[in-house]
């Protein structure tokens, strides 16, 4: 099944939007506890689509691919969620790039951050519609930022609607780079990398071939094809070393990087059900430094 199969709202949603909320839905009622991630709203942002777009983790959860799928989505999620808190004291700006069906800002129990959610325009008007058919409230703190990563620089979009560059920033840029070529990755960052001092980024990225392990090479031989097939192949693929050094030329400096097992507290690994940490992708967590260092 795939999201052109559903009339009205999917075709304007990037099936990769679809399929990660409903890999972090499907991961509360499939997965046992301890949940990795709890996105309370994804399920309802799915909406007409939700029975259908679940019901293949009901019935298949233990399958490698979905259980790859929703362990990627709950992990990562996770990773860049904890770093915002752990960063909230002194950041109240907060950009999602590529947000898709992302939940945060209406999950937050706080409207002190400002969210700014980045995507297509024919993504956003989708979920806006999807939030309406929920009964979720769009709060005063969200601003839809319509942009496209292959068209040019985004900060000035961004400033241009409300963010304050003078300030710190905290971006979250989930799923989004292996879509994209190298070049255009190193533009966004370097873009990215001209906010105020002590922004922070959280990104991914998919591991190339010799880096990835048994389970990691099934999934990607498993959905590159068919990714590919919907119109979204995946371009990039970087080690944790050459994503270090696109940060560093973008003018960020490396905080942490993390693979699946490391990306999330160790008692969660204790699991009695699918889910089993992978060499697939890794997770960076970047701060642009202060002046002089």
């Amino acid at each position: 099944m795939t999201t052109a199969d559903f009339p009205g709202i999917a075709p304007r949603v990037s099936r990769t939007a679809f399929t990660a909320a409903a890999a972090r839905a499907a991961h509360l009622l499939v997965d046992a506890e301890p949940s990795i991630f709890a996105d309370t709203l994804a399920a309802p942002l799915l909406g007409p689509h939700a029975e259908e777009l679940l019901a293949y983790h009901r019935l298949h959860g233990t399958h490698p691919v979905l259980a790859g799928a929703r362990l990627q989505a709950v992990c990562r999620s996770r990773f860049t969620e904890d770093r915002l808190t752990r960063a909230n004291s002194g950041i109240d700006q907060y950009v999602i790039l590529g947000a898709g069906l992302d939940s945060f800002a209406y999950r937050a129990a706080s409207r002190r951050i400002r969210v700014f959610e980045v995507d297509r325009p024919a993504t956003q008007d989708a979920k806006r519609e999807l939030l309406d058919r929920a009964g979720i409230a769009v709060p005063a703190s969200v601003t839809f930022v319509p942009a496209d990563f292959e068209a040019g620089p985004l900060r000035e979009r961004l400033v241009q609607s409300g963010l304050d560059p003078f300030r710190r920033v905290f971006v979250s840029w989930l799923g989004v780079t292996m879509y994209l070529t190298r070049k255009a990755i190193l533009a966004t960052l370097t873009d990215l990398g001209a906010f105020a001092p002590g922004s922070e980024i959280v990104t991914d990225h998919l591991l190339p071939e010799e880096l990835r392990d048994a389970a990691g090479n099934g999934y990607a031989e498993a959905v590159a094809p068919l990714a590919a097939q919907q119109g979204e192949p995946w371009h990039t693929f970087l080690s944790p070393a050459a994503m270090a050094g696109l940060l560093r030329a973008a003018g960020f400096e490396v905080v942490e990087q993390a693979g699946q097992r490391e990306s999330v507290a160790p008692r969660l690994w204790n699991r009695t059900d699918a889910l089993r940490p992978a060499a697939l992708s890794a997770l960076v967590h970047a701060r642009v430094p202060a002046p002089g260092k």
